[in-house]
C-alpha cells in the first residue's frame, strides 16, 4: 500500500490497461497526483488521437453531460444508505422546484399554466421527467414530463 493509501500494484495495472488503450489509438491520452486528495494522476500519451500536444498532469478536459451520471450515482448511493428517498419531493432540498406551474395543454400558450398536480420527486429528477420544458421542445413536438400534468 502506497502512502497515499492506494495500492501500487492496482495503480500499474490501471496504468497499464490505461497505456494500451492510448497505445490502440482508442483514446487520445488520459490522466487519472495528488495525495492529499487521495487522487493519483498518471497523463500518457497526446490531447488528440493522432495529435502531437503532449498529454500533461494539468490539461483541462470538457466533460460535457458526464455530471448527471456521477450525480445519479451520488443520489443512488444516498437512497442505499437511507439518506433520500426515490419518491419523496425533492422540495426540501431544491426549494426553487417547490409550487411548479405546468401547461394547461401541452399545445397550449406558456403562460396559461395550472399547478402541477404533485411535487417532483428525486426518481424524476434521475429518469429526466421533471416536468420541465422550453418552446423549442413544443415546436418539436416532443413531450415532457405529461406525469406531472
Amino acid at each position: 500500500m502506497s502512502t497515499s493509501g492506494f495500492s501500487q500494484i492496482r495503480l500499474d495495472r490501471m496504468h497499464n490497461v490505461m497505456a494500451g488503450h492510448v497505445k490502440r489509438g482508442d483514446m487520445p491520452g488520459s490522466f487519472p497526483d495528488q495525495p492529499a486528495r487521495r487522487v493519483h494522476v498518471d497523463a500518457m500519451g497526446t490531447m488528440a488521437i493522432d495529435g502531437r500536444d503532449p498529454m500533461r498532469r494539468d490539461t483541462i478536459f470538457r466533460i460535457a453531460s458526464l455530471t448527471k451520471p456521477v450525480v445519479a450515482v451520488a443520489a443512488l448511493v444516498l437512497v442505499e444508505e437511507c439518506k433520500l428517498r426515490l419518491d419523496e419531493p425533492v422540495d426540501r432540498l431544491l426549494p426553487e422546484l417547490a409550487d411548479r406551474k405546468v401547461l394547461k395543454r401541452i399545445d397550449g400558450p406558456l403562460d396559461d399554466t395550472v399547478p402541477a398536480n404533485r411535487p417532483i420527486t428525486l426518481r424524476d429528477l434521475l429518469t429526466f421527467w421533471m416536468g420541465f420544458a422550453s418552446s423549442w421542445w413544443r415546436r418539436a413536438h416532443i413531450r415532457i414530463g405529461a406525469g406531472l400534468l
